[in-house]
């Protein structure tokens, strides 16, 4: 299922995650998005995006999302400020993201820039 709003992306990111199913993962990011790793390194492309969320998806974990603030940028874009946490394997990992949604043609709308860790 698309997301019919920026904040919806983020809403089913933790349902598909927390299924474990890639598949519906990877296709909320357009198709040429860029994802920033936890060192700072952006992939770039649903392929390399796919490689980094493999692992995470296979667990199965607790995903929560609290997305805290949507600043609109025109129409079409849209900044998402949300604040994570993540129970797998008996550990617990958090995160500030900063997430860029842009709405497509068809008017849903998808990741086009996924920063996890980019907010302190």
């Amino acid at each position: 299922m698309p997301a019919r709003t920026p904040e919806e992306c983020d809403r089913l990111f933790e349902q598909y995650m927390n299924a474990g199913d890639l598949d519906a993962l990877v296709n909320l990011y357009e198709a040429e998005a860029t994802f920033v790793q936890q060192d700072g390194q952006p992939v770039r492309g649903r392929e390399s995006i796919r490689q980094d969320l493999a692992g995470f998806a296979a667990m199965k974990p607790e995903l929560q999302c609290n997305v805290v603030k949507v600043v609109p940028a025109g129409g079409d874009l849209a900044v998402l400020y949300n604040d994570w946490s993540m129970t797998a394997g008996g550990q617990t990992a958090t995160g500030k993201a900063i997430e860029l949604m842009r709405r497509q043609p068809d008017g849903m709308w998808r990741f086009a820039l996924d920063a996890p860790f980019g907010r302190d």
